[in-house]
């Protein structure tokens, strides 16, 4: 595959690949027990709200566009014969139905460049979270043998772009896992990035996401922990007045009530079980 074919638009690149493995790109009604998923894809969190809307759109308009896979070698009876480049959620979506044969591309493609198409169609498709687009990556790079900036070139990104996108592998896996989660943005793991002890990363990461800290906040809280040491860094007390309200609410309420201040921001916080705790709740407080 030509060098910088990732930078082009999906179509061409596999036009090229078409053109350079000779393959025949006429799609085939494929049986859908056959086919394997893709362990270069990089998108390993799939949404399934977004795959039962697929389902919707499939049960009504039909597949509209084939999945794209390459054969695989012939390991016998009852294994699968082609494993998917391309279109993982259309295959889930059309087992999902219970359709027997899907409409499928085939194109005989290497490791690098089956991760190449995989990854480009998931850039150009659908938003990776952080950790999914740092680890195709981290892939592409040892798959291909290429250096951060001629992957830059093929991708048309930064350089700084791949490189920032690759330091967030350095985070501990509780805090990618956090970020795998979309819990926490690539903003808010490059300032935790900048803590240089694992333990007040993994702390800072926990209290971003229970108390909703913006990038900005997060960044600050860092520069705070490295000057001061993350045991430092205590709340400011709670005024009396809000011991003595959640107090007095817990009485009338009969439930665990917080009144605190967060990010200059009042809060009163009332705990309930389910929905018959809730109408309770309501009840005593609308009477």
């Amino acid at each position: 595959m030509a060098k910088g074919g990732l930078g082009k638009g999906l179509n061409v690149l596999l036009s090229e690949a078409s053109a350079e493995s000779g393959a025949n790109v006429d799609f085939l009604e494929i049986d859908i027990k056959k086919i394997s998923p893709n362990p270069y894809q990089p998108r390993s969190n799939f949404d399934e709200d977004k795959i039962e809307e697929l389902v919707a759109s499939i049960k009504k308009d039909g597949l509209l566009q084939p999945i794209l896979v390459r054969p695989l070698p012939d390991k016998g009876k009852g294994h699968a014969q082609y494993e998917i480049i391309a279109g993982e959620r259309r295959w889930q979506a059309c087992k999902k139905i219970g359709m027997e044969t899907i409409p499928a591309k085939i194109m005989a493609l290497d490791d690098v460049e089956t991760q190449q198409i995989a990854l480009v169609e998931n850039l150009q498709r659908a938003n990776l979270n952080p950790i999914e687009e740092a680890r195709g990556y981290k892939r592409l790079i040892e798959l291909s043998g290429k250096k951060q900036k001629d992957l830059a070139e093929a991708v048309s990104k930064q350089p700084t772009t791949i490189s920032n996108a690759l330091r967030l592998l350095d985070l501990p896996e509780e805090v990618q896992e956090l970020m795998f989660d979309n819990k926490l943005s690539a903003g808010h793991g490059r300032a935790i990035l900048s803590l240089p002890d694992e333990a007040a990363r993994i702390k800072l990461a926990h209290k971003v996401v229970d108390e909703k800290l913006s990038v900005r906040e997060t960044e600050n809280m860092a520069r705070l922990y490295s000057v001061q040491g993350i045991e430092r860094v205590k709340r400011a007390p709670a005024p009396r007045s809000f011991k003595i309200a959640a107090r007095k609410l817990r009485q009338v309420l009969d439930t665990n009530v917080r009144v605190k201040s967060l990010r200059g921001k009042n809060k009163i916080e009332i705990e309930f079980k389910d929905e018959e705790d809730l109408d309770r709740l309501l009840t005593r407080m609308v009477s």
